[in-house]
């Protein structure tokens, strides 16, 4: 699960691995309702696309922004059918939210402390995720939003020291730069490929103080 997340700021690499342009302004540290930069694939020019979106879909059919307090993090078991997330899975609304780092408690110590979860080589991490587009029919505002992807990590080897002993182990899904283009322009078929953690990029952890 994430809650909590430093989204990357590193130019030359989303240039030199997604071909995109960086939004200008975000949070330095991104929580649910925040906006965040993702990447998307605009199939009808068939290429890669970078813009800010808020962290915790609305779906579309939502009356209101605060169904994101529960949309931030989706099981990707159930994306399928739960209502929140099956229509942008099943069309193709496939995302990569890009980051330096997240954030998980660990509880090895018997209390909570805050975790820094990166790649050991420190390049930005790409997060599966979904999104989608609500209206706010009071302002016309349109919003684009998202939602990570979560799987199982019981037998990751850093993933499963975070949260609750008697909670199930669970992460965001973490993809490696070679499946980046593969994930953005998958179907719903070939997607579910992807939800395996023993594909993750080699991972390191190291507690961190709250900013």
């Amino acid at each position: 699960m994430c809650i909590n997340f430093t989204p990357t700021k590193n130019k030359d690499w989303t240039k030199s691995v997604l071909d995109v342009d960086l939004p200008h302004t975000y949070p330095k540290e991104v929580f649910p309702s925040y906006p965040a930069p993702i990447i998307i694939f605009d199939r009808k020019n068939e290429r890669h696309k970078c813009g800010l979106a808020e962290f915790g879909l609305i779906p579309s059919w939502s009356k209101d922004k605060k169904i994101q307090r529960y949309t931030y993090n989706a099981r990707h078991e159930t994306v399928k059918t739960k209502p929140s997330y099956k229509d942008s899975w099943f069309n193709r609304r496939f995302a990569l939210c890009i980051l330096d780092n997240f954030f998980e408690p660990s509880y090895e110590s018997g209390k909570p402390e805050r975790y820094c979860i990166q790649r050991i080589d420190k390049r930005p991490i790409g997060i599966a995720s979904l999104w989608d587009t609500w209206i706010d029919k009071e302002t016309n505002q349109k919003i684009i939003s998202f939602t990570m992807l979560t799987c199982n990590v019981d037998t990751h080897p850093v993933m499963k020291r975070f949260h609750r002993i008697d909670d199930e182990k669970r992460s965001p899904v973490i993809l490696d730069e070679e499946q980046f283009n593969d994930w953005l322009t998958a179907t719903p078929d070939t997607a579910i490929n992807f939800m395996k953690c023993d594909m993750f990029p080699t991972l390191d952890s190291f507690r961190s103080v709250n900013t």
